[in-house]
């Protein structure tokens, strides 16, 4: 299936629909007419009908999101649109390997992590799903840093991934738009002015997005900062041009770097520049696109917005396009003249907010003065926001101050800042965590005030992965096993991996499973090899900790657990150890100290163990270089056991956790994020929950954590953290990492100590059941049955039900070169629909 596992015989097992997707997909990347294919709909100029083939979709989606965490292209176009097995053959033939060619291409890394992986997995399923849907975000110059490990320590490096082009864009100059930043605000009667701005010009990259063997075709729009040509000039009357041109960069500077933080709010102009800048281009191309289907023009004709909300679904991914809400009152009030009430209820069933956190680091609360420097018109639409909600609150809770405190959109007290979650929450029809208990805890503890007051309001939407990329393209072994027994359509619908539940006791099929993994392992050992040096042995278990290097994610305890493990085979080298190899990845924020002596440690206690003769092959540690999509990839089918020990009530889903468990890892975690279903899934008994619950973290904080405790009581505990505070690790410099030992002793809100015991006890339970292969495979093969919930496309039919009010359709869009009166036929009631 897929063609990967394939290569020795070369037979396609997928009929082919080259032909046709290959069409729908040229006409996407070589269209100089102006056409844009949008979920199966050609946009055309005005001056011709906009004709689309395929069930009529009145309303389009707009998914807004400051990162898109796309990694590679090639492989995953091909797969989906069928062309796989015939690209493989055609580069075979020519003597070529196509895996190479693979290798060759630059991940587009415009994100961090989760987030905009999940943006990324969301635009393949509502392209797959039929829905006429529009990836929105910035075109970042240089993604996510290349991370290398120079002594141990993470150093940063710019990831030029632009370098060589990128063959899978397109720049759209026609429809490029300006971009106002400061400025002052004029009023005159009813009218209201924002004059004497700088223009920034939006120049729009389009790449295409292939839906699953449907022959759609939906785009990903990013923007680019451009200098009109008049930039500064004008200030420059007494002669330095020179100075002039060169400060056209400060322009375009908006585009030029994603910031590499994840889980943390970082108050910068330039970040508030990027959120404002992909915003307003973005709302323009909106109410153009919404003008010209209602009307054939784009024209400044007084426009009817009364069904802009049955036409248009804005989605904002996480508070980083909050300022859409204010923007589009803007457009409405100022420049459409539209009565404030109206405007309201308009914008407010527009648009919808997708919540990803619950740490009070990570929630965007920006101080009034640079709002009113860098967009003063905005920050006086937003108290008027303000004014109008407190005053509602109010009415309902007339003495309870503390109330309108809680709830206010402006947070007074030292510094005035604008809370953009309450801003998004006020100015959305829906509210949605990405997870049960993460809904639960937004509803509950975080927005409680607001959930009370509009109940209706507040959803959860459990996230999800893509199964073309997270397992037809990454391990096309399992796959084709898969295919095998229940047939190809789970690809397009995951529930029916629930068949396989009638396999777990089949021995072939247990030994088959089996068989792709250790050959996964075998294929990644090499790598490691290769890449490290270091020889790892292919039986030993693989258990894998990647994703971001964070405080909360508690990487910090896996350390613990490896000294633990190597201080008992030192204690007792005869005696029976399961063999281990241990592998963490992920990236630090460049300015988060304490994530990046994590990895330094991690890096330390690599170094003693991996070259300890006593322990030999028992015990290795690997920490993953430049960990990104296309390493994830490879990573993840070759995983044995997945680390997802987050402290209860931080991780808000994970997703991680479900590509791991799709790709046949068992878990080991705490009871958070998307383990919990996970575990209601497959059954708490098919994975290794440990830990305590959220209950448990509260009643701690009620109590007061105190580490020490667990120093005094549990010896390998204490053990473990004498030798880091020692300088086992470090003999060179044996304060090296205090800082580590006294966050964990008077800082850690993570609680490590707190878990320290139930992890390792949870841990030996693991290599227990790893010494028999059949039970552990059965358990793998009821997680892997059990992880049909945790597909993207799942998720997006939610949202498109609840939260959009749209149906998915499965119709398969005829191909490009049809002739229109057998499309028309194929349509609903014989009729070609109106895009």
């Amino acid at each position: 299936m897929g063609g990967r596992a394939l290569r020795g015989s070369r037979s396609p097992k997928i009929p082919l629909a080259s032909h046709t997707a290959s069409r729908v997909f040229s006409s996407f990347a070589s269209d100089n007419s102006g056409w844009e294919l949008r979920g199966g709909i050609a946009e055309l100029p005005p001056a011709l009908p906009a004709v689309t083939v395929g069930c009529f979709l009145s309303q389009r989606i707009y998914y807004l999101s400051l990162e898109f965490y796309m990694g590679r292209t090639l492989q995953n176009t091909m797969i989906n649109l069928g062309l796989q097995n015939a690209c493989d053959e055609a580069v075979y033939q020519l003597g070529l390997d196509i895996e190479e060619l693979e290798e060759i291409e630059e991940d587009a890394g415009l994100g961090n992590g989760g987030l905009g992986r999940l943006a990324a997995c969301f635009l393949d399923s509502m392209a797959t799903l039929g829905l006429a849907a529009y990836g929105y975000g910035i075109r970042y110059e240089y993604g996510i840093f290349n991370q290398k490990i120079r002594d141990g320590w993470q150093v940063e490096e710019a990831d030029d991934w632009l370098r060589h082009g990128n063959p899978w864009e397109k720049a759209r100059p026609e429809y490029m738009l300006p971009v106002h930043f400061y400025g002052r605000v004029e009023h005159s009667g009813t009218s209201t002015k924002w004059v004497d701005t700088q223009v920034v010009l939006a120049l729009p990259y389009d790449t295409p997005v292939p839906g699953y063997m449907n022959n759609t075709v939906n785009t990903m729009r990013l923007w680019s900062a451009r200098a009109p040509n008049d930039f500064n000039l004008r200030d420059f009357n007494v002669g330095d041009y020179i100075q002039a041109v060169l400060d056209r960069n400060l322009a375009e500077n908006i585009s030029r770097v994603l910031y590499p933080n994840d889980n943390f709010f970082e108050g910068k102009e330039l970040r508030l520049k990027q959120e404002y800048f992909v915003v307003a281009a973005t709302l323009q191309d909106i109410i153009r696109r919404f003008k010209a289907s209602k009307f054939g023009s784009t024209d400044s004709v007084r426009t009817v917005f009364e069904t802009f909300p049955d036409q248009v679904a804005i989605q904002l991914n996480d508070t980083h396009p909050a300022m859409a809400i204010p923007e589009l009152m803007r457009i409405f009030v100022d420049i459409e003249k539209l009565p404030w009430s109206k405007a309201w209820d308009i914008t407010k069933r527009t648009f919808a907010y997708t919540n990803h956190t619950v740490l009070p680091e990570a929630l965007e609360r920006w101080p009034v003065d640079l709002v009113e420097k860098l967009l003063p018109r905005h920050l006086q639409i937003i108290y008027e926001i303000n004014q109008r909600h407190l005053d509602h609150i109010a009415s309902l809770f007339p003495d309870d101050v503390d109330r309108l405190r809680r709830m206010s959109l402006i947070e007074e007290g030292g510094t005035k800042r604008i809370n953009m979650a309450h801003l998004c929450i006020v100015g959305s029809h829906a509210v949605n965590g990405v997870a049960k208990i993460h809904s639960e805890i937004v509803r509950t503890e975080v927005f409680k005030d607001f959930a009370e007051l509009e109940p209706e309001k507040f959803q959860n939407k459990t996230n999800g992965i893509t199964p073309r990329r997270w397992l037809l393209l990454c391990n096309p072994g399992l796959a084709e096993l898969i295919a095998e027994k229940i047939g190809e359509d789970y690809v397009r619908d995951l529930s029916q991996l629930a068949k396989l539940h009638e396999f777990v006791d089949d021995d072939l099929f247990i030994r088959e499973v089996a068989k792709v993994k250790q050959e996964n392992k075998v294929k990644f050992a090499l790598y490691l090899e290769k890449e490290y040096k270091v020889k790892i042995n292919p039986s030993s278990m693989f258990d894998v900790h990647v994703k971001r290097i964070h405080e909360y994610k508690r990487q910090l305890m896996n350390c613990l657990h490896i000294i633990t493990m190597y201080n008992r085979i030192k204690r007792d080298p005869v005696k029976l150890f399961v063999p281990r190899t241990v592998i963490i990845g992920g990236k630090a924020a460049p300015g988060y100290h304490m994530a990046k002596m994590i990895i330094k440690l991690i890096n330390a206690v690599a170094q003693v163990v991996n070259n300890d003769p006593v322990v030999g092959s028992k015990l290795k540690v690997i920490f993953l270089e430049n960990y990104r999509v296309s390493l994830a990839e490879k990573v993840i089918p070759a995983t044995d056991l997945s680390e997802q020990i987050s402290t209860a009530g931080t991780e808000a889903s994970g997703t991680g956790n479900m590509k791991f468990m799709l790709n046949g890892a068992l878990t080991i975690g705490t009871m958070d994020g998307a383990n919990v279903e996970m575990a209601e899934e497959a059954g708490e008994e098919n994975l290794f929950i440990f830990g305590m619950r959220v209950e448990d973290v509260a009643e701690l904080d009620k109590e007061g954590y105190d580490a020490q405790q667990y120093y005094d009581r549990l010896p390998e505990l204490k053990q473990a953290v004498d030798q880091i505070k020692s300088g086992f690790f470090s003999s060179n410099e044996p304060d090296l990492f205090k800082d580590v030992v006294n966050m964990l002793f008077h800082h850690d809100r993570f609680k490590v100590f707190a878990d320290y015991e139930a992890y390792v006890k949870c841990q030996e339970k693991v290599s227990e059941l790893y010494l028999n292969s059949k039970a552990w495979t059965k358990k793998v093969i009821r997680n892997i049955a059990a992880a049909g919930k945790f597909s993207s496309d799942r998720t997006i039919k939610e949202y498109a039900r609840d939260i959009w009010h749209v149906e998915p359709s499965d119709l398969k869009i005829p191909p490009p070169n049809e002739p229109r009166e057998v499309a028309e036929d194929r349509t609903p009631n014989g009729t070609a629909a109106r895009a």
